[in-house]
């Protein structure tokens, strides 16, 4: 169970999971956050992680911290992809061990799971598959994190556990042209195309593939429920109820950005995936549940994306 006087360290508390995250705990009544943003503390640097833990000893470590992108960044920049996301968190699971903090909670994602992994995706189908090409480097690194994670805990008994996020959207996203997730991509990109009067928008692919998109507020939520009431050494999904094609998406982003223009396709570019749906029955059997649907989460998103356009 979370005491109100634990104090939590929050690593990449200045991100679009990192602040929602912070919020979620504020508002839960846990106020004892330390929230270093990356000028204070490189996660990739290991002795700065082993003197800020030190320092500080928080009780508890959520490592939110990553580097991410959509398909167009995974593919251009695999070596970034891979040894960035290991040094994160291979430095702050191993150094937390070594400070004597025993509980950890490890954020990873569902593209850790193969690419024709059975649908819904079960946690079980870690590691039974080939992976995605178009992130494998990002998959690689966390799953190496992971299984970190369950050798610290089987060799020294951490309570360390690792849950596994879907597609994710939200305030404070990255919204660059290029670098960007599927959503806060299009988002920019339609409302780019509004201003410009453009008669059209081409978007990546058949529009076949399907996607579940988890707001982000939903994820803080959930990561708060795991660290009150789960701890096993398996990782633990968290996704939503429902899944659309890309496509569908599109049309429903356009409709919030309030763009009227046709959609095309664009077949020279990947799909990705066909289709990644998680299995969150694990999750939803300790009593969690996603509460916002994807045009409430679409609209609060744009509008974060106006505050900073």
């Amino acid at each position: 169970m979370l005491e109100k006087s634990d104090k939590i360290l929050i690593a990449g508390a200045h991100g679009m999971v990192g602040s929602a995250l912070v919020a979620c705990l504020q508002a839960g009544g846990f106020h004892h956050l330390l929230t270093p943003p990356h000028a204070e503390l490189d996660y990739t640097d290991q002795l700065s992680v082993r003197h800020f833990l030190e320092k500080h000893q928080p009780q508890i470590v959520i490592i939110a911290a990553a580097k991410v992108g959509g398909i167009w960044a995974n593919m251009h920049y695999p070596a970034e992809f891979i040894y960035t996301n290991m040094m994160i968190g291979s430095n702050l699971i191993h150094e937390s061990h070594r400070a004597g903090i025993s509980r950890l909670l490890y954020l990873g994602s569902t593209c850790i799971y193969p690419r024709d992994a059975p649908q819904p995706i079960p946690e079980e189908a870690l590691l039974t598959g080939p992976l995605e090409k178009t992130n494998e480097a990002y998959a690689l690194a966390k799953i190496a994190c992971i299984k970190m994670c369950q050798f610290y805990r089987a060799q020294y008994g951490r309570s360390y556990i690792c849950a596994m996020p879907t597609n994710l959207y939200g305030p404070h996203d990255n919204y660059h042209p290029e670098n960007s997730h599927v959503i806060p991509g299009m988002l920019r990109r339609f409302h780019e195309a509004k201003l410009n009067n453009a008669p059209s928008v081409p978007i990546w692919g058949t529009g076949h593939a399907r996607r579940e998109f988890l707001y982000v507020e939903d994820l803080a939520s959930a990561v708060l429920h795991l660290l009150q009431r789960y701890d096993a050494q398996d990782p633990i999904n968290i996704g939503s109820l429902d899944e659309v094609t890309i496509r569908d998406l599109a049309i429903e982003i356009a409709k919030t950005v309030g763009y009227s223009g046709e959609i095309t396709h664009d077949l020279s570019k990947p799909d990705g995936t066909p289709r990644k749906k998680t299995d969150i029955s694990r999750i939803l059997s300790l009593g969690w549940k996603p509460t916002t649907s994807l045009p409430i989460g679409l609209a609060k998103t744009y509008q974060d994306f106006l505050r900073t356009f």
